[in-house]
This record gives structure tokens, C-alpha cells and sequence, in this order.
């Protein structure tokens, strides 16, 4: 019988991370190459153009996808969360600039080992594919809701998506924090800066939501209202 690893079978996004549905000798082999690191908040792990080195799983925190633009700005192309996957398997250059935007833990392989053991766990490359094929159906849903929704409805969205991702229950609702500044944010959603902040503003008079001092930690104090603001996801 293959042993499972402790640290595999204590990991926080187990049920939800790449290797959730894996087969023991599947999880065994990945967790014999891949280590565990925390990086701080802007630490690159990965930069456009670069020697695609290695990929991850992430356990905890949060990071940015970015792309450049022609004029030479940033701009935030998707953000991942505890349970996502990072890197680019079988590319020899990154494609996106990835950052932390918290102090981040990880679950890292060499990509060269990771693809051996995809190459020989067929399953795995299946795994892999429905995550891809799932990344892509939502960025093309992003596409779609800057391109529908009102500014009220992608803010809405936006913030019942780091409540699927990360929030926190507490005694008076849904705690979670925006991870990036109120610019980048803007940027994300296809806002201005004002736009933004005048939707939260509005969200926090209805009652709907917290936002403490600062507008970085807020609390979703009635997700089904907040759910009928945002519309159909």
C-alpha cells in the first residue's frame, strides 16, 4: 500500500487543489518532487517572457496574473487563490507575470518533473486539462461581464468571488479582503478609480456590506442581496 503523505493529507486546499482527485501513487509521486514556501507579498514567481522553470499549487494567499500592455502598463489579466494552480506545464517561456499580493504559500515543482510525472500518470494529464479548459471558460466569462454588466454588477461579482475563494464567516457575515489597490481593482474590472469607490460606497449605504477604514477588509453583510446586485453569474 503507498503511504499518502502527511503534509498532503493535512494540506488546507487538498479537496480542492490539483491533486484533489488523484489516486495515491498519482499524489505520492507529485509530493516527492514538490516542496513547500512562503513568499512575500511582491515576490515574482514567474516574469513574461522568461524561462518557464516551475509551477505550483497554491495553499494559501493570493496572487496576479499580469500582461503587459503596448503602451508598457500592467495590467491585471486574473487573480489566483488557495487551491489554484500556477504556471504554464509544457510552454518553455511564461506567458504572464505572476506576483504575490500577500505573504503566499506554495506547494512548488520543477516543471521539468512535474511534466515527467504527468507523462507517466495519464489521469493526471486529464486533471490538468479540466482545469485549463476551466480557466479559459472563465476568463471568457470575464470578457462577457465587462462587456454586459454595469459597473455595480462586476463589483458585486467581483466581491462574491473572493467570498467563494476566501472569505471567512463570522458573527456578522462574510469576511473578506480585496487584495489589490483600489487602481488595480478599477483596472480588473474595466473601471475608473472614482466608479469603484462611489460602488462601495453605495453597497456599504444599503447595508449590504463593511468596509473598514482603509476599504481593504470588508464584510459581506447580506450575500443574498449582494447576489441579486450582481445578477446572474
Amino acid at each position: 500500500m503507498i503511504a499518502v503523505p502527511t503534509r498532503c493529507i493535512d494540506c488546507a486546499v487538498r479537496d480542492v487543489a490539483l491533486c484533489a482527485s488523484m489516486s495515491d501513487d498519482e499524489l505520492r509521486a507529485l509530493s516527492d518532487m514538490g516542496r513547500r514556501r512562503v513568499l512575500p507579498a511582491g515576490q515574482v514567481v514567474s516574469w513574461a517572457g522568461e524561462p518557464s522553470s516551475s509551477c505550483a499549487s497554491v495553499v494559501s494567499g493570493a496572487l496576479k496574473a499580469t500582461a503587459s500592455t503596448a503602451d508598457g502598463r500592467e495590467q491585471i489579466v486574473g487573480l489566483l487563490f488557495p487551491g489554484d494552480f500556477v504556471g504554464q506545464p509544457f510552454q518553455d517561456d511564461a506567458s504572464l507575470t505572476v506576483t504575490t499580493l500577500v505573504a503566499t504559500d506554495l506547494c512548488i515543482y520543477p516543471r521539468a518533473g512535474f511534466e515527467h510525472v504527468v507523462d507517466d500518470h495519464p489521469r493526471m494529464e486529464r486533471l490538468l486539462l479540466e482545469r485549463t479548459l476551466a480557466s479559459l471558460s472563465q476568463a471568457r466569462g470575464r470578457m462577457l461581464s465587462l462587456a454586459r454588466r454595469s459597473a455595480k454588477e462586476r463589483v458585486a461579482g467581483f466581491l462574491l468571488e473572493l467570498a467563494d475563494h476566501t472569505g471567512e464567516s463570522g458573527p456578522d457575515g462574510i469576511r473578506v479582503r480585496i487584495p489589490i489597490s483600489r487602481g488595480d481593482l478599477a483596472d480588473y474590472l474595466g473601471l475608473t478609480i472614482e466608479t469603484v469607490s462611489r460602488q462601495l460606497t453605495l453597497l456599504k449605504a444599503s447595508g449590504v456590506l463593511g468596509v473598514a477604514r482603509g476599504g481593504r477588509d470588508c464584510t459581506i453583510r447580506d450575500r443574498a442581496r449582494l447576489e441579486g446586485v450582481a445578477g446572474p453569474q
